[in-house]
């Protein structure tokens, strides 16, 4: 299925009109595994009224590699291709079957190309530099390893200052997953969301005609599936030593978020433990967080930071099926039992936060809030610890929200302990003790509040989003 792309879309569409810095164009489009990079491709070539060729490398010889890319470019089978000794000698070939014709050329899955002849990047630099920068070819490199990619964006890389344009493909927006299940109500998908987050292809993989546990039990846990392999095949794609990766995520995703707590969870040293988390982070599997009401001038050197699982479905994976892998050959129900008592307080801290700090930066954008917030995040500190957190440093304005994901009504107690206990601790960690600070309250629930807390909250002229609003601010 392809839905929301629409940017980038836009962004492919415009390369062919371009002309600057001239009629070639040079883009480099990469993102994790699944992400929907080869869809995206294929759609934007077969959309395209220009001639248009596709290759995707595979581990396999360079000369094998050469031969499938030129059949590919003379649109014939493999055995008519002629056999090329490098790739500078096909890139001649190229060029001049190219002449001065308008065409696209997409390279997929280049790090396999680049492992099997350290020479390939080295041979587009210069077909490009002396046969493409003149011509009016659009050629776009693709891949899925996000650190190799980003390398070719460095100094040192042959490609390097040569790109004419890049595009991180993300996963897809929380928006997006009405598409894929439809007749699901809207704690279902906030709840899919925490799961599997975006990613398009985890999303393929669901069974969209039936419920939120069923697909739990039917296809996340299903011996032999597809999600139980994914964490493997994502560690041994990206990494050497991918059991040390392993015990370090294991730790994150079982509640282990210093680095303290990670080294002793794991058992690993913390001089050896930095680099790991350094490489998990380059990966973009995991972030390290700072309260957001760190003035941006101290952050770099502040030892608050704690360490959390990015990836959806690998915090989903960490936190529940890999402490219990071997029960599921075994005891697949107690294991599916064990997911259900817990996933409403996952969902809470993990997908509702998120959705709730992204109404909030949708809402400042488009001019909804009473001030303009600069950076949103978290507060947590030996006093007090607050969900959503807004804040404009030139202004000295904040805004201090609580995320309630029980089925439960938010009762008075919850809003006063924000706006009276929380609020002068938040305060007093602000610079000069938060004085001369002007606050602001949110409430972000499922349930809704109690009359009582509803008399509260407007008497402070909190902002009040339920479930409903924030699934249809999200969607708009």
């Amino acid at each position: 299925m392809f839905v929301n792309r629409e940017q980038e879309l836009a962004f492919l569409n415009s390369l062919p009109s371009r002309r600057q810095p001239g009629p070639a164009q040079l883009i480099l489009l990469y993102g994790r595994r699944r992400v929907g990079k080869t869809v995206l491709a294929r759609h934007w070539a077969d959309s395209t009224s220009l001639p248009t060729t596709y290759w995707a490398a595979e581990p396999e010889p360079a000369a094998l590699q050469r031969r499938k890319l030129y059949a590919r470019m003379l649109d014939v089978t493999m055995t008519q291709a002629p056999l090329f000794g490098s790739w500078a000698d096909l890139w001649t070939g190229f060029a001049k079957m190219l002449g001065g014709e308008r065409r696209v050329l997409i390279l997929d899955e280049i790090p396999y190309a680049a492992e099997a002849d350290p020479a390939f990047l080295s041979s587009i630099q210069h077909a490009w530099d002396q046969q493409f920068k003149k011509s009016r070819l659009v050629l776009l490199l693709s891949g899925s390893h996000v650190h190799t990619m980003e390398t070719l964006l460095a100094r040192g890389s042959p490609l390097f200052g040569r790109f004419t344009g890049q595009w991180h493909l993300q996963p897809l927006e929380y928006s997006a997953l009405s598409y894929f299940v439809p007749k699901w109500k809207t704690d279902e998908r906030v709840a899919l969301y925490a799961i599997v987050g975006g990613v398009p292809a985890y999303l393929e993989w669901l069974k969209p005609d039936l419920s939120l546990v069923d697909n739990i039990r039917e296809v996340i846990l299903a011996p032999g599936g597809l999600f139980l392999a994914e964490p493997e095949l994502l560690l041994y794609d990206e990494v050497r030593e991918p059991r040390m990766y392993r015990a370090v995520l294991q730790a994150i995703g079982n509640g282990a978020h210093t680095l303290d707590e990670i080294a002793n969870a794991a058992l690993i040293g913390k001089t050896h433990l930095s680099s790991y988390l350094a490489r998990l982070q380059e990966l973009g599997f995991v972030e390290r967080r700072l309260p957001v009401t760190i003035p941006p001038s101290k952050q770099f050197k502040s030892r608050m930071g704690r360490y959390h699982l990015t990836d959806a479905f690998l915090r989903f994976y960490f936190r529940f099926i890999a402490p219990q892998r071997a029960e599921l050959g075994f005891q697949p129900d107690a294991v599916l039992a064990m997911i259900k008592q817990h996933l409403r307080g996952f969902v809470g801290n993990t997908a509702f936060e998120q959705l709730s700090r992204l109404w909030l930066a949708r809402q400042s954008q488009q001019k909804q809030l009473s001030f303009s917030v600069q950076h949103i995040g978290s507060h947590w500190s030996r006093e007090a610890q607050v969900d959503v957190v807004g804040i404009n440093w030139q202004e000295k304005e904040i805004l201090l929200g609580e995320c309630r994901w029980g089925k439960d009504v938010v009762s008075r107690e919850t809003v006063v302990e924000l706006i009276e206990t929380k609020t002068p601790r938040v305060l007093r960690a602000l610079p000069d003790a938060g004085k001369s600070w002007t606050v602001h309250f949110g409430f972000f629930s499922r349930g809704g509040l109690t009359p009582a807390a509803l008399a509260v909250a407007h008497e402070h002229q909190a902002v009040l989003v339920d479930l409903a609003q924030l699934d249809r601010d999200l969607r708009t």
